[in-house]
């Protein structure tokens, strides 16, 4: 396991990356060396920018199936609660096989992380 240039093991930076988004953008700027690390940081972003866009569709959907039919709001609020729990195993997994030193890729924004941190 190698150490990243903040003086932490790499995967204790991946771990962080995940847990705060504010960590993923400051090993993102300041570590220029591990790829590994660079790799959490972009995936991290990525998908907490990706949760945040679909969570503003989900929402607007919401609004609109509200205003249409409320049982259309109930299906709405049925797909916020799937999305939401669905975001939060994700999650959950990557800190987990990150802090097992297991770089998992996740569909679409793990291949986008790969190719722009070099792995």
């Amino acid at each position: 396991m190698e150490k990243t240039s903040s003086g932490l093991q790499e995967n204790v930076a991946g771990l962080l990356c995940y847990i705060f988004w504010i960590a993923s953008i400051f090993f993102l700027l300041t570590e220029k060396e591990n790829k590994t690390v660079r790799f959490h940081a972009i995936q991290s972003l990525c998908l907490y920018v990706a949760a945040i866009a679909i969570s503003i569709v989900i929402s607007i959907l919401n609004v609109i199936f509200m205003a249409i039919n409320a049982s259309l709001g109930f299906i709405s609020m049925l797909l916020w609660f799937v999305f939401g729990f669905g975001i939060f195993i994700i999650w959950v997994l990557l800190i987990i096989r990150t802090y097992q030193s297991k770089l998992w890729q996740l569909p679409i924004i793990g291949n986008m992380a790969a190719k722009w941190a070099g792995i």
